[in-house]
């Protein structure tokens, strides 16, 4: 096999490798899942809390806030 043709066999194969990779990673990509929006037990019991102290009128917005603090 002479050194060009060698050559564009192994761009072929190389080329090839290539494209499984960006195929491979294109499927990864759709059954990726954002860790940001995983909410751990922490979160959760944070969530409840919020919502807890919500229903009785224990917090006040950021904007009141800024005025009680003459900001």
């Amino acid at each position: 096999m002479s050194d060009i043709a060698h050559e564009n066999n192994h761009d072929s194969i190389f080329l090839n490798k290539l494209e499984k990779i960006e195929k491979d990673v294109a499927e990864i990509k759709k059954h990726m899942v954002d860790v940001d929006s995983i909410m751990t037990e922490k979160d959760y019991e944070a969530l409840l809390e919020f919502r807890k102290e919500k229903s009785a009128g224990k917090l006040i917005s950021h904007e009141h806030l800024k005025r009680e603090l003459g900001l």
